[in-house]
């Protein structure tokens, strides 16, 4: 099939049966109907929708070399530089049409099976098969144009134990049962963002694990389909209350929901095991295939598109209530420009310095990644709160697009007018102003960000961890022995 229309990925998810609680109640039919997941389905759509328009084509796919149809660009396993920045810039296309607000449109997934099949022969350490089967997996993904999420983390119970010990080990997904042609998976995990709108969830390995005996049933790697049997989701309330586009600008069309996972006795079928004991190879999994550094190439895309948003939103709204002359106004500005112009040239060094890993794949350079996945978290705080500080006290009193076809709609254009606005513009321009900083939208969106790659106190420990400090260590003891 290669590369799907978006009415195509909506007849699927529409026909399948998956087990969604939400507000009280399953929904398990047409999904991409239902009120909480139907404007951000069809936001998916036009995704899918774009890599058939003449005007992006060429950017969002390439020739799949196996049938010759079009398949998305993301997933083409880069050899050269070239081959990364044109990876690059079809995410762009996509992290530009959602503005950096869709954490798990289909590239970013489909990254991590790129560069996991291409490091097939690293599978091989455990067993070749399971080489095999992700290379096979990755291949249906491509052709059928899948969209996959995954599910991360052990639900928060006691955080002062391992995931493995919680409730005696009774929380957390894992084997309760091996059989000839699969595993059974109990217990939950979460956290699987756009999970009811996917076509299948990937759990790989997530927390890092000890190699004992007790850790044996959490170390595995896998993929399911979305409506498998037994498998639920619990989702929290929509954070989008309905409102048009007009006055929830944001949440109506990139309210991705976020659910805990729960596995009641769900079979696998081994054709979908991928890693199967070996907590060893676990702990690595991301790591020593470049998955890691390929997924982050696209995070950092997506996120450079939404600096990209702030800085546009902010300079909107400097000029259309007259306060872009005012200094401590650009200081702010100068600031969100200095985010847009580090997370480019972060991404554009990343690519420079890329090389083959030991695999055949070229990957970006990991340590200029890993710092702006450590940067970027802590920096994109201060967005929302620039957008209050700009707007101050014209937040908290908006009209709605109701009132604009009513009779208050003099009143509006009167006294609701900006230097370069008319009433009704200064006030949509201010609803988006509204939705992406303080809003229940814009909260998760802040949550979301600060936390994607997991606690930045132990990513930061991570990444000093892992810097190369030794040469720089060195030159400051030649410097203390220096005489002249």
């Amino acid at each position: 099939m290669g590369a799907r229309t978006g009415q195509q990925y909506l007849d699927k998810i529409n026909s399948m049966r998956p087990h969604v609680n939400i507000d009280g109640v399953v929904v398990s039919e047409n999904i991409a109907e239902h009120p909480a997941f139907k404007n951000v389905a069809r936001t998916y759509a036009k995704l899918f929708d774009l890599q058939h328009d003449p005007k992006y084509k060429d950017k969002l796919t390439y020739k799949s070399p196996t049938t010759g149809d079009p398949v998305n660009v993301s997933f083409l396993q880069p050899r050269t530089l070239e081959d990364l920045e044109r990876r690059r810039a079809g995410i762009q296309v996509w992290a530009e049409y959602s503005n950096g607000f869709l954490g798990r449109t289909g590239d970013y997934m489909n990254s991590s099976l790129t560069a996991l099949s291409s490091a097939k022969k690293w599978f091989e350490q455990a067993d070749p098969v399971f080489g095999e089967r992700i290379e096979a997996y990755y291949e249906q993904a491509r052709e059928n144009d899948w969209l996959a999420t995954h599910t991360l983390i052990p639900p928060q119970v006691n955080r002062s134990v391992s995931g493995s010990e919680q409730l005696g080990g009774q929380l957390a997904a894992r084997i309760v049962e091996e059989r000839p042609d699969g595993i059974v998976i109990h217990g939950a995990r979460m956290l699987a963002t756009v999970a009811p709108i996917a076509d299948e969830l990937l759990v790989f390995p997530s927390t890092v694990l000890r190699g004992t005996p007790e850790d044996a049933p959490y170390s595995y790697a896998f993929a399911i389909q979305n409506d498998a049997p037994g498998l639920k989701y619990l989702c929290r309330s929509s954070l989008h209350n309905g409102g048009s586009h007009f006055d929830e600008p944001l949440a109506s069309r990139y309210e991705e929901m976020d659910a805990v996972v729960a596995f009641d006795q769900v079979f696998v079928p081994n054709e979908r095991i991928f890693m199967l004991g070996h907590p060893e190879l676990c702990n690595n999994f991301y790591t020593d295939t470049g998955a890691t550094a390929l997924m982050t190439q696209q995070v950092v895309t997506r996120t450079i598109a939404k600096s990209e948003f702030f800085l546009g939103l902010a300079t909107e709204i400097s000029e259309a209530i007259g306060i872009d002359g005012f200094l401590h106004i650009q200081e702010a500005l100068a600031e969100l420009v200095v985010d847009v112009e580090i997370g480019k040239a972060l991404m554009r060094s990343a690519e420079v310095d890329a090389k083959l890993n030991e695999w055949g794949m070229m990957t970006p350079h990991w340590p200029t990644l890993n710092a702006a996945r450590n940067w970027y978290p802590k920096i994109s705080q201060r967005f929302p709160q620039i957008i209050r500080m700009f707007c101050a006290s014209g937040l908290m009193a908006l009209p709605s697009e109701a009132d604009l076809a009513s009779d208050a709609l003099a009143d509006i254009e009167l006294y609701l007018q900006g230097k370069s606005l008319t009433g009704p513009e200064r006030v949509k321009l201010f609803r988006l102003a509204y939705d992406a900083s303080i809003t229940g939208f814009s909260s998760r969106q802040a949550l979301y960000e600060y936390f994607f790659f997991g606690d930045p106190v132990r990513m930061a420990g991570a990444l000093v961890s892992s810097y190369d400090k030794q040469p720089l260590q060195q030159r400051i003891r030649d410097f203390l022995e220096r005489q002249d």
